[in-house]
C-alpha cells in the first residue's frame, strides 16, 4: 500500500502512463505536440495516483521563482516584521516566499544582500526600515521592480508606501480635543526627523482649526522614555495648568506617564496622555494602558506588496509617494474630561 503522506513523482506518472519522463512533463504542462490519447491518458494516471505539480518546478520552467527579497534596517524588527507579514498577505499565503536581509544601516551590506538577491532571481524588491526619512534609491535600472514601504526614495521615479504622520497628528489632536481638553502640550522626537515634524504639524494644524494652539511650543528631543521624563518636567514647570499630553512616540510617553505620577497628577483626570507608534508592549504595559496612533504598518506592507505583484505581473510600475491612514487606539490613558 503507497504511503498517502508522500509525494508521488512525475516518474511514477509517467510509468503508469507508460510513457517517457519527458512525455509525461510535457502532457502535464500543456507543452510539445502530443497526441490527445496520451495526453489523456497521462492526465488520467495522475489524477488516479494523486500526483500534485511542484509549483517551483514549473515556475522555474517558465522563467520564475515565486520569491521576492525584503531588504531592511530594522535589526529589531519592530517595523520592518509588522510591514513583512502585511505583505506576505498580499503575496498569498504559501505562493510566493520572502528572503528577509537586514542590512544594520550598512551601504556596502545592503549592496551585497541587493546582489545576492538578484543572483536568486527573485522577482521584485521590497524595501523596508524603522523611519520614513528619504533614504538613497538602491539603483535604477534593476532587473526587477522595487517598492519601498515605511521608507521613502529620494529618486521621484521610485514608489514609495509610508504612514500619513500629518493626520495621525490631526487624529490625537482632535480625540483630545473631543474629550473636552483644550491646554495640550507635544513631546516628541529629534526636530532633524521628518515624522516628529509631521506629527506636530497635525497637532498644531488641527488645533489652529478649532481656534487653538499648544500649550508651549513643541518639545523636540529624543525618541526615549528618558527624554518623555524631562520633557514632561519642562512642560510642567513652564504650563503647570497643562490639560492632555500628545507625544510623538509610546516610548516618550511611558517617560512622560512617569513623571505626571511623581508630580501627583492622576492620568487621565487631571492630565490625558496619547502616544504614537501603537508598541503593544510599551502601550499596554504603560500605567494606565496608553491610547496611541498606530500606523497600519501591515497595511503598508499589503499596499506595497499589492503594487510589486502588479509590476512583476507586467503593470506599468508606480511612482512618488503614497501615504497610508494611521488609526487611533483608544486605551485607558485618555477619556471625557469630568466636568
Amino acid at each position: 500500500m503507497s504511503d498517502p503522506s508522500r509525494a508521488v513523482t512525475i516518474r511514477e506518472v509517467a510509468a503508469a502512463a507508460g510513457v517517457s519522463i519527458g512525455t509525461a512533463s510535457k502532457a502535464l504542462n500543456g507543452r510539445g505536440k502530443l497526441r490527445d490519447e496520451t495526453r489523456a491518458r497521462v492526465t488520467a494516471a495522475a489524477e488516479r495516483l494523486g500526483f500534485r505539480p511542484n509549483t517551483l518546478a514549473q515556475g522555474l520552467l517558465a522563467g520564475r521563482t515565486y520569491t521576492v527579497g525584503l531588504v531592511t534596517c530594522d535589526s529589531f524588527g519592530r517595523f520592518s516584521i509588522p510591514v513583512m507579514l502585511g505583505a506576505e498577505d498580499a503575496l498569498g499565503a504559501g505562493q510566493i516566499s520572502v528572503f528577509m536581509c537586514d542590512t544594520r544601516d550598512d551601504p556596502i551590506r545592503e549592496r551585497h544582500y541587493i546582489e545576492r538577491l538578484l543572483a536568486r532571481r527573485v522577482e521584485g524588491i521590497i524595501v523596508t526600515g524603522r523611519r520614513t526619512e528619504p533614504r538613497q534609491s538602491i539603483g535604477t535600472g534593476l532587473p526587477v521592480p522595487v517598492v519601498y514601504a515605511m521608507t521613502q526614495s529620494t529618486d521621484e521615479s521610485d514608489f514609495s508606501v509610508i504612514p500619513d504622520d500629518v493626520g495621525g497628528g490631526a487624529l490625537a489632536a482632535r480625540h483630545l480635543l473631543a474629550t473636552g481638553r483644550s491646554r495640550i502640550g507635544h513631546v516628541t522626537g529629534p526636530q532633524r526627523f521628518e515624522a516628529a515634524r509631521r506629527r506636530a504639524r497635525g497637532l498644531t494644524d488641527a488645533l489652529a482649526e478649532a481656534g487653538l494652539r499648544t500649550t508651549g511650543e513643541p518639545l523636540f528631543g529624543e525618541w526615549t522614555e528618558e527624554w518623555g521624563r524631562q520633557g514632561a518636567d519642562i512642560l510642567l514647570r513652564a504650563h503647570p495648568d497643562v490639560e492632555a499630553v500628545f507625544c510623538g512616540s509610546d516610548q516618550i510617553a511611558r517617560g512622560v506617564a512617569e513623571t505626571l505620577r511623581e508630580r501627583g497628577k492622576v492620568i487621565p483626570d487631571d492630565v490625558a496622555l496619547v502616544g504614537f507608534d501603537n508598541w503593544e508592549p510599551m502601550a499596554r504595559g504603560c500605567r494606565p494602558p496608553l491610547t496611541t496612533v498606530d500606523m497600519n504598518l501591515g497595511e503598508i506592507g499589503r499596499v506595497a506588496a499589492e503594487h510589486l505583484l502588479a509590476a512583476i505581473g507586467g503593470a506599468p510600475p508606480a511612482r512618488g509617494v503614497l501615504t497610508v491612514p494611521c488609526r487611533l487606539v483608544l486605551r485607558e490613558s485618555t477619556r471625557a474630561n469630568p466636568l
